[in-house]
Parts: C-alpha cells; sequence; structure tokens
C-alpha cells in the first residue's frame, strides 16, 4: 500500500514538472478552489444585480455586462484550474486564468472609462487597457513562463493607470467611490505581493485569492455606485 501511495506521488510529481505545474498540496488546492469558487457564485451574484438595479440604457448595460462576464470568468476558471487534479486540463486551465487576470482588468475599466468618464478621455482609457489586455492575453497563451514577469508588470501597470487620469476622476465620482477604487487598487497590489511568495509558503496562495476577492468586492462597489 506504501509502495503503491510512493508510486502515486512520484507520478503525480513527475507530471508536475512535465507540465510546468505548482506543487500545491491536496489541502492547499481545496482552499484554493473554494475561495474563488465562493468568488464565482457573488460574481453571478453581482452582475444580476447590476443588470436589475441599473440604468437600462444600451451602453449602462453592455458595459456592466461585460464587467459580469470577465468576474465570472476569472472566479470560475481559477475554481477549475485548482480543482482539476494534474493532467493536461489543468495547464490549459492555468494559461487561461493568467489571461482572465488581463480580462477583469480590462472588464473593470469598460464601465468606468465608458460611464464614469465618457467622451475623448474615457475611449482613450478604454482603448489603452484593452488593447494592453489583448497583447498580454497573447503573449501568456504563446509561453506562460517566458511572460511571466512581463504579464506582472502589466497587471501592476494596467491597475494603476487611473492615477494619470485621477484629475478628472475627482470630478466624476464622489469620496466614497475613490475609497473603494483606490482601496480594491491596494488589494489587488498586496495580493500580487503576496502570489509571489504563494509557492513557497503554505496556504499563502489561498490567502492571494482573498485578497483577489476583496479587491473585485471594491471595486464592484465603485461600478454598481456608477451604475445605478
Amino acid at each position: 500500500m506504501n509502495d503503491n501511495s510512493m508510486s502515486k506521488s512520484e507520478w503525480r510529481t513527475t507530471r508536475r514538472k512535465e507540465l510546468e505545474l505548482p506543487s500545491y498540496t491536496m489541502a492547499e488546492e481545496v482552499i484554493n478552489a473554494a475561495t474563488h469558487g465562493v468568488g464565482a457564485g457573488l460574481a453571478i451574484a453581482g452582475l444580476a444585480a447590476l443588470l436589475i438595479n441599473g440604468r437600462h440604457d444600451t451602453l449602462t448595460l453592455a458595459a456592466d455586462s461585460v464587467f459580469g462576464v470577465t468576474m465570472i470568468l476569472l472566479y470560475t476558471v481559477s475554481t477549475l484550474y485548482h480543482a482539476l487534479g494534474v493532467c493536461p486540463g489543468k495547464k490549459i486551465c492555468q494559461i487561461l486564468d493568467h489571461c482572465t487576470i488581463f480580462l477583469l482588468i480590462a472588464g473593470t475599466y469598460t464601465p468606468i472609462s465608458l460611464l464614469c468618464f465618457g467622451g475623448v478621455t474615457g475611449w482613450v482609457m478604454f482603448s489603452i487597457v484593452w488593447t494592453v489586455a489583448v497583447v498580454g492575453i497573447v503573449l501568456n497563451a504563446i509561453d506562460l513562463k517566458r511572460f511571466k514577469t512581463f504579464s506582472m508588470v502589466c497587471y501592476l501597470a494596467l491597475g494603476w493607470l487611473v492615477i494619470f487620469f485621477f484629475k478628472p476622476l475627482l470630478t466624476h465620482l464622489d469620496p466614497g467611490a475613490i475609497f473603494n477604487l483606490i482601496a480594491g487598487g491596494v488589494f489587488y497590489t498586496v495580493g500580487a505581493v503576496i502570489y509571489g511568495v504563494g509557492k513557497k509558503v503554505k496556504y499563502m496562495h489561498s490567502v492571494w485569492h482573498l485578497f483577489v476577492l476583496g479587491g473585485t468586492i471594491f471595486h464592484y462597489l465603485v461600478i454598481y455606485h456608477i451604475s445605478v
């Protein structure tokens, strides 16, 4: 029995190395999947609330839908990635997991740029964010490991791009919404630091998941405020 257990353990270790997957324990993966499984459920409920309670003009519905769908995609793909065993499907979900980070960043900016700013400023912000996001997604799909550092820099740079539009932001959002916007950025940024040590310290990846969830909640409050 012990030999069989060792054999399975060695096989999983070998497959992880072949597929270039992180070596999380089963207990870690259960928590990783559960934390973002909760996020997926909240994202579905959040999108429903936006579509029901938000303004029903075409632009608001479209912008809120983009944000909501990218939320659902990120948390669903992340949940699947961590729930799957060591297999090629897990590797595919790992790549998609990193791609959906770009999608959520761009999805979050969509209602902020088009509903909050609007006009030339809004469309400039929208174009910059989605262009970088598409480039990042393509590069991650080509070689996730090779472009890992580039992707992390892009995540943070895109996330804080809003500071270059801070002056007009003050005229479009009240202090509470600005606080939530900044708080969300801080949660994501601190989470990125935690992610950096997530493979070395047990359960830290789950903590990163909680910070991502916190960042999304703060930004959701901003978008709800803009849309309703």
